[in-house]
């Protein structure tokens, strides 16, 4: 591949990349199959002492009001004076985006010679290859979590075992309405040479 045809390929998926409010993703999401070809690149992300140390949980249109009651459920652990306004406005937060999962890393000390920021970066590289796959099919994506993440609620909804945590959920969809592209770094903002500092 040239440099140019690099450019080419990095330009049109990480660069044009932003990350989409699942308020924004509508339907049509990822079908079935697309689904697939999104999981099986998450399965490329760098991954030392091959633990796979992260899951992802589908959460199919069906589950999302159960959804929806773990996130009152973990607004109330928050705060048991919540109002019913900001109870449904938690419920409501489960039925964005056209296709929904919550991504879960497995920090259990199964293997101490990968530490758990090292499992971390991997389900990190593992997040950006689906998104970045979804953005070559069309799709938007975006993340999201917040304070619920480390609920009792979710912990239990989702059957995380011991050293698992809930990081964050990805949205998938189309695309219905852009926000003008952020200004990112430049490489001189955030590189440097050792022995230069």
């Amino acid at each position: 591949m040239s440099d140019d045809d690099a450019l080419a390929f990095t330009g049109s998926l990480i660069h044009l990349r932003q990350h989409v409010s699942p308020k924004r993703l509508a339907e049509p999401g990822p079908s079935a199959p697309q689904l697939r070809l999104i999981f099986e690149a998450a399965a490329a992300a760098p991954d030392h002492g091959l633990l796979v140390p992260w899951r992802f949980v589908l959460i199919p249109p069906a589950m999302r009001a159960t959804l929806g009651e773990m996130f009152a459920a973990a607004l109330i652990e928050r705060d048991a004076t919540a109002s019913d306004e900001q109870l449904a406005d938690a419920r409501a937060k489960a039925q964005r985006g056209a296709v929904l999962l919550l991504c879960v890393a497995d920090l259990s000390a199964r293997d101490p010679n990968t530490p758990a920021h090292e499992r971390l970066v991997s389900l990190g590289c593992a997040i950006q290859n689906m998104m970045l796959t979804a953005q070559a099919m069309g799709f938007g994506a975006g993340l999201s979590s917040g304070q619920g993440m480390a609920s009792e609620a979710l912990r239990h909804g989702f059957r995380l075992g011991n050293g698992e945590i809930a990081v964050c959920f990805v949205s998938f969809g189309t695309v219905t309405s852009a926000k003008p592209r952020r200004q990112r770094p430049t490489p001189d903002e955030f590189v440097t040479t050792l022995g230069g500092f």
